[in-house]
């Protein structure tokens, strides 16, 4: 087992819930560092566990901390994370850490990541991506001195566990940089995990920018959840439309669209559009947006 000693956090270009921590002011508390990112499907459906661990442990002297780092570039702004850790409570401190230096700090290259130190502010364990809950909870106990049963943790909308069996369409890029499986074919005629532009749009590195009204994207997916990462840029909400199949969405809408597949882009996040209903296949998405603007970044499945 590695025996490296809790970083520094002098990097973080802010923090929210909390004045600056260090290590030196963090001795004789165990603590967990969770690294994430706020359109991170894989970190939202973690979340759940952290928030319950932080409340369940923090008067045994548990100090969670969460280190933001984004992936977009949208992502550094401070309101949208500050937006984002309001909605989902969480109450424990945050460092923004937009310059990677955190991340650098740790050696981290994985969203999420977790880190756990004991009161000596040595790093005992690590745990990268989804999972291993109950051992993750178990670390904690130990370090702490402490046994109980496990916390339940149930997690509902964006954060509920995905649909493992049924999931086989891996996240997708859409900007040029890291894009994959585009193609030219329409929205009917889509093999399995390809995808498609309508209208006018800009491709670059990390994103495709709609440059008219009407411009849409299709996706042919097999996955119990859809979801879309996007902004609307510098402009005011952008209406969109969902299709399932050519059709309206009807009880297999996700969160962020209406039976009818009404939504509306009002800031950059992950965005759920499908949530499959009666069970899952095989279906084609296609969105599309009412105003020109919007910002899309991948596609991610749950």
């Amino acid at each position: 087992m590695r025996t490296d000693h809790l970083p520094s956090f002098d990097g973080a270009t802010g923090w929210l819930n909390s004045e600056p921590l260090t290590p030196e002011g963090l001795r004789g508390k165990v603590v967990v560092v969770d690294f994430w990112t706020l359109t991170c499907i894989n970190w939202l459906r973690t979340e759940p566990y952290v928030r319950a661990w932080s409340r369940a442990y923090r008067d045994d002297g548990l100090v969670v901390i969460g280190v933001h780092t984004p992936e977009f570039s949208f992502e550094h702004d401070l309101d949208l994370v500050r937006q984002a850790t309001e909605e989902m409570e969480i109450d424990y401190p945050v460092a923004a850490d937009n310059d990677y230096a955190v991340w650098s700090a740790f050696d981290n290259n994985y969203w999420p990541a977790l880190y756990f130190a004991d009161a000596e502010g040595v790093i005992r364990d690590r745990h990268f991506g989804e999972g291993r809950y109950e051992e993750s909870e178990r670390v904690i106990q130990e370090l702490l001195g402490v046994e109980r049963e496990p916390v339940s943790v149930e997690g509902t909308g964006v954060e509920a566990e995905a649909d493992w069996d049924n999931l086989r369409t891996p996240e997708t890029y859409l900007g040029d940089a890291r894009g994959e499986r585009r193609s030219d074919d329409l929205p009917g005629q889509l093999r399995p995990d390809h995808w498609s532009l309508a209208g006018e749009w800009t491709v670059g590195p990390e994103k495709v920018v709609a440059d008219q009204a009407g411009a849409g994207i299709a996706f042919r997916f097999h996955a119990r959840d859809a979801h879309l990462v996007l902004s609307p840029g510098a402009r005011e909400p952008i209406p969109f439309r969902l299709l399932l199949d050519g059709e309206a969405p009807g009880p297999s809408h996700g969160i962020d669209a209406d039976k009818e597949g009404n939504g509306l882009l009002g800031e950059g996040r992950l965005y759920q559009l499908v949530r499959q209903h009666g069970g899952v296949r095989e279906r084609t998405l296609e969105i599309e947006f009412l105003e020109p603007g919007a910002e899309a970044y991948a596609f991610t499945f749950g």
